[in-house]
């Protein structure tokens, strides 16, 4: 019996350095890296292969990462970790409204991103199934499917990224209760809260977008200032 592959990570920058530091860290922790130095060598390459996941750089010759992101996300779920200039809060905010799943600002330490790769893996991945594999989450006219990784509004298919996905998941099953912020990075992100970090307001943004309004033109999903957020169900 072959023994099974490992998990392909694709790091596009152009820091030569740093992608030959990130293919030693990762793969020591049981990662096959892949790095290209341009925009459009990346684009190319995580269209062309299967990639577990994408790191990407924020600065890149040929195209930004901004731009291969968009044209990525036009036919790729593939997940997402941009890599920002530390204190660019606009970069991070702008790559997270674009599909991005995650950030993390330059300089960091790789043990972050094995984190930060980790936590979207055990969002993407279905090890054990367990009895909720095959559940569905449905609230009024949007349904979710656990175990397809489906979402549909009233019969049409939604295409989110694995963050608005699990983020979806766990306001559906909270719907008509408040759910803190902490415990939506806390299964979303898979990190603690910090109140700097606006990742969970731009993938609640994002996802408001998607779903468009209620049947009766309410908010979907609605904002408890200082708190969290509630999926709001049909009065």
């Amino acid at each position: 019996m072959s023994e099974p592959s490992l998990p392909r990570i694709l790091v596009v920058d152009d820091d030569t350095e740093l992608c030959d530091l990130l293919s030693d860290y990762l793969g020591q922790e049981g990662y096959a890296v892949a790095c290209v130095h341009s925009g459009p060598a990346g684009l190319e390459r995580a269209l062309a292969e299967p990639f577990a996941l994408v790191v990407l750089d924020v600065m890149l010759p040929g195209s930004s990462g901004f731009e291969v992101l968009r044209k990525l996300r036009q036919t790729s779920r593939v997940p997402v970790v941009m890599l920002t200039a530390r204190g660019e809060d606009v970069d991070r905010i702008v790559g997270l409204e674009m599909g991005a799943d995650d950030y993390l600002p330059k300089p960091f330490n790789p043990r972050e991103l094995v984190a930060r790769i980790r936590a979207i893996q055990r969002r993407t991945e279905r090890r054990d199934p367990g009895p909720g594999a095959n559940e569905t989450l449905t609230v009024g006219d949007v349904e979710l499917e656990l175990g397809a990784r489906l979402v549909r509004r009233g019969g049409a298919e939604l295409t989110l990224t694995t963050a608005e996905f699990t983020l979806l998941g766990a306001l559906l099953r909270a719907a008509g209760r408040v759910v803190g912020r902490e415990e939506l990075s806390d299964t979303v992100l898979g990190r603690h809260f910090s109140a700097y970090d606006r990742s969970i307001d731009v993938h609640v943004s994002n996802l408001r977008k998607k779903l468009g309004p209620g049947p009766r033109g309410h908010d979907r999903i609605k904002t408890v200032r200082g708190v969290g957020y509630v999926y709001a169900l049909e009065s």
